[in-house]
């Protein structure tokens, strides 16, 4: 399951694609309705139950968040610090890592990349770089050599980032994330989130319930925009909490992963793998048996029904932080928003097949897609919305 770089990286910045965890012992829990399979009933016309939105505890209860929001809030960068020891690097060989980090984004996230064109070149380079090492890491799982993926590797990986923050890169690609958590206050953790994400990938096949399925989305999608919010910056005029910005990012990277998950259910069954609730698949009468089988349902329509809509309701509460991020760095983000709501359309288009068609935005629609996004950019729509 490739995660999902929320801004939009393409299947990937606000939000935006890795891991899973565990519900701290005190944590609130929306409790799901589960319907009596014995009142379900094959002669008479089916009642199907609705799934709880959202389901999960508050933001700032998961996996530290608000201390990772605090940290990254702060004025002072990593290469601030005394006990950093930045590399040195020749001026030729950093433009030339971070070209390479442009061209890597231009070839694989199109629609976003050309949505970072309106950011401050610092700003640009700092996002690129960040996409291609979540790219990169999502590769040693999702990527051709994942046949050879074992936990070793995950860990020497993560080695890898330490080097990466404390000035030590491995190859030129490396050094370009080096320099820019250097010159921004982008914190560890997200990164070694994402990396938790991509183990419990190699370990994990099934959820469930919607909670479990949450942090598998936080890991693999919410991290980037953790990582993303301090590159893009948050407007000066604005009077949101930076909290209520990166809750909003987090949103928008969960809508973005339970997207990708609707669009490859088909695919990622042919692997073996289910990546939707098992206790709500059971409250419509549904079982894993009935994915592998790839007939297409009443029930499956119905389902499928409601999963489209609580990914809608993520996007609709990424809408208030987009535009509370700095105007050149709103554009992508909006690109994101407008083109995962696309694919749930397609999907619904399909008559709710994605067991054997995946559901897709066209190049020529995605283009088209990129004016409207710009003018949601604009201050006169951003006036209309207020964190709260």
């Amino acid at each position: 399951m490739s995660c999902a770089f929320s801004l939009g990286f393409e299947a990937r910045v606000l939000g935006g694609g890795v891991g899973r965890g565990r519900l701290s012992a005190g944590a609130s829990r929306a409790e799901a309705v589960i319907a009596d399979p014995r009142r379900i009933s094959t002669c008479s016309p089916q009642v199907f139950p609705r799934l709880s939105k959202l389901a999960v505890p508050p933001h700032s209860d998961l996996l530290a968040v608000r201390e990772i929001v605090e940290r990254q809030s702060k004025d002072t960068f990593i290469g601030d610090s005394p006990a950093f020891a930045k590399a040195k690097f020749h001026p030729v060989f950093l433009d030339q890592a971070y070209d390479r980090c442009r061209h890597i984004c231009a070839e694989y996230a199109k629609t976003f990349y050309l949505g970072t064109l309106l950011m401050t070149k610092e700003r640009q380079k700092a996002i690129w770089a960040i996409y291609v090492w979540c790219r990169r890491t999502d590769e040693l799982v999702d990527g051709p050599n994942a046949v050879h993926m074992t936990s070793a590797v995950l860990d020497r990986w993560e080695q890898r980032l330490d080097d990466i923050f404390n000035g030590r890169p491995y190859d030129d690609l490396d050094a370009a994330l080096s320099d820019t958590v250097a010159n921004f206050p982008v914190d560890i953790k997200p990164f070694r989130d994402m990396i938790e994400g991509m183990r419990m990938d190699t370990r994990k096949s099934r959820y469930d319930n919607f909670q479990e399925l949450y942090l598998y989305c936080y890991y693999v999608a919410g991290t980037v925009g953790l990582m993303s919010v301090p590159i893009m910056g948050i407007a000066p005029e604005s009077s949101a909490s930076a909290q209520a910005v990166y809750n909003s990012a987090l949103d928008l990277g969960i809508g973005n992963q339970l997207v990708n998950i609707l669009r490859d259910v088909g695919e990622d069954a042919t692997r073996g793998r289910v990546y939707l609730p098992q206790d709500e698949l059971a409250q419509f009468g549904l079982s894993d048996e009935d994915i592998f089988s790839k007939k297409v349902t009443d029930k499956w329509k119905e389902f499928m029904k409601e999963q489209i809509k609580r990914a809608r309701s993520y996007f609709n509460q990424a809408e208030e932080g987009a535009s509370q991020l700095d105007k050149d760095s709103r554009w992508p983000v909006w690109s994101s928003l407008i083109l995962y709501r696309q694919i749930l359309d397609a999907i619904e288009a399909n008559d709710y097949d994605n067991l054997t068609k995946r559901a897709y935005v066209g190049r020529a629609k995605k283009f088209l897609m990129l004016p409207l996004a710009y003018t949601r950019t604009l201050p006169s729509h951003n006036t209309q919305l207020r964190l709260q």
